[in-house]
């Protein structure tokens, strides 16, 4: 397409000017203007739907992400927060160290996510009936342990003791694929457990501070084992005391006995 002035069509028509007169470079001049705008057009248009391409799909990722994080932190009717369930194990914990676990309360505060504490549970069977003969000494340090953390400068809601009895939990031992008892498991705060959260109790036992140390080893907290005092033997003194001191009351009025030779030999051989 050629653009022509209006005044050099007049040129024409009155003879001034001949249209073989027009210079090629204005020609040139005007197809140079077309063809950069019409590029100029192109790149504009170019640019918008690059740009709303880009908006689409901010606003896709967005939307998805906020739909994901919702579905996350979706409650299920009946299930309490996380921050509700941290605050009942604090409160339960100030009561008793040691909680008593069923199936439904083992899948609430263990199972459920996201849990930011960890969580020691021994799966014992200490019914009559079971006969499992260790499970009341392994359950007694399993409590030693408990205590001392909770009276320990170090004690936080970041670690929690319970129990799994079989009688009261079944379910919970088909869904760890349990067979036995004593067993003592760490749940950690993410993730799952793993092999070694299992402890060894044949290797090292089950005392209070082979537990504690194995804690320790898992989680990063330390607990220093408090045993309570053992009065099994002040008694016993006290009660020999008492009794040497009632026979000596008795026979106040005939303690020749004292001065025989033969009883205190045989006192000597006894002791």
């Amino acid at each position: 397409m050629v653009f022509v002035d209006e005044e050099e069509i007049k040129g024409w028509a009155i003879g001034f000017r001949k249209p073989s007169d027009i210079k090629p470079f204005v020609l040139y001049s005007h197809s140079l203007k077309n063809k950069i705008l019409s590029k100029t057009l192109l790149n504009m248009n170019l640019k918008n739907v690059i740009l709303q391409n880009i908006i689409i799909f901010i606003t896709v990722f967005i939307t998805f992400n906020i739909d994901f994080i919702q579905c996350q932190t979706r409650i299920k009717p009946g299930q309490n927060s996380l921050s509700e369930r941290v605050q009942q194990l604090t409160e339960m914990a100030m009561k008793k160290p040691v909680f008593k676990f069923n199936g439904a309360k083992f899948k609430e505060f263990v199972k459920t996510p996201p849990r930011n504490y960890s969580i020691i549970v021994m799966f014992t069977a200490m019914a009559p009936q079971r006969k499992c003969q260790i499970c009341q000494h392994a359950h007694e340090e399993f409590v030693i342990v408990a205590n001392s953390f909770r009276y320990s400068q170090f004690y936080s809601n970041k670690l929690f003791f319970a129990t799994v009895d079989f009688d009261e939990g079944s379910d919970v031992f088909q869904m760890m694929r349990l067979n036995t008892a004593p067993v003592f498991i760490h749940f950690p705060a993410k993730g799952k457990p793993k092999s070694a959260d299992t402890m060894d109790i044949q290797r090292v036992g089950f005392s209070a501070e082979a537990i504690a140390k194995w804690i320790s080893e898992r989680t990063d907290i330390q607990i220093r084992v408090f045993r309570p005092p053992n009065y099994s033997g002040t008694v016993a003194v006290i009660m020999l005391l008492l009794s040497i001191g009632g026979f000596l009351y008795l026979r106040r009025n005939n303690l020749d006995f004292i001065y025989n030779k033969t009883i205190w030999s045989l006192g000597a051989m006894v002791s």
